[in-house]
C-alpha cells in the first residue's frame, strides 16, 4: 500500500512559508526545508487533508488554494508515496509554533539555496514556471539520491 500525502506552499509577499524539519525524531526529512502538509487520515479527500494539516502545523486557515499537481515518489528504502501538491495565497489566523520544525517565510528567490530534496527543486521550479496541472514522478535509490524523473509521462533529461 502506498502513502497518500499533501504538501502546500503558502505564498505571501513573493515568499513561501517553509518548514525547516529539525524537531521530530527519526524524521526522513530531518534537516530539510519543505512546505507544510502531511498524511491522509481515513476517508479524507486531498483538500480535507490539506486544510487539516495546514491548520495543525501552522495555526492558519486557508481561504484560497489551488491543486497544482500530483507527485509520485518511488523510494529504494520505503513505500511509495503519492503527494497532492498545492499552493495557497490567502489565509487567516495567527501562526503557531510547529512541533515538526521551524516555520519561516523565505523569499522565493532564496528557496533554491536551502537544503531541499533534489526532486523538490524540480516541482518548485514547475510551480514558478507553469500555471497548468502537472504529474511528476521522482525515483530515489536506497541512499535517497534522485535517480530518475518523469514529467507528464516524459523522462526528464536532467540525469544525462
Amino acid at each position: 500500500m502506498s502513502k497518500l500525502t499533501t504538501l502546500c506552499y503558502i505564498e505571501q509577499n513573493d515568499a513561501y512559508l517553509m518548514l525547516h524539519r529539525v524537531s521530530k525524531k527519526n524524521d526522513p526529512n530531518d534537516g530539510k526545508w519543505i512546505g507544510v502538509g502531511g498524511h491522509f487520515e481515513t476517508d479524507e479527500s486531498p483538500d480535507e487533508c490539506l486544510l487539516r494539516e495546514v491548520k495543525e502545523e501552522t495555526g492558519l486557515t486557508l481561504k484560497s488554494f489551488r491543486s497544482r499537481g500530483i507527485v509520485t515518489f518511488i523510494s529504494g528504502r520505503t513505500e511509495s508515496e503519492y503527494m497532492f501538491l498545492f499552493t495557497a495565497d490567502d489565509f487567516e489566523g495567527e501562526m503557531i509554533p510547529c512541533n515538526e520544525g521551524v516555520l519561516q517565510w523565505v523569499p522565493k528567490a532564496d528557496v533554491p539555496s536551502l537544503n531541499l530534496w533534489e526532486g523538490d527543486r524540480i516541482f518548485l521550479k514547475l510551480l514558478l514556471e507553469r500555471e497548468d496541472f502537472f504529474l511528476l514522478k521522482l525515483v530515489y535509490d536506497a541512499e535517497d539520491n534522485l535517480t530518475d524523473a518523469y514529467l507528464d509521462g516524459e523522462r526528464l533529461n536532467i540525469f544525462d
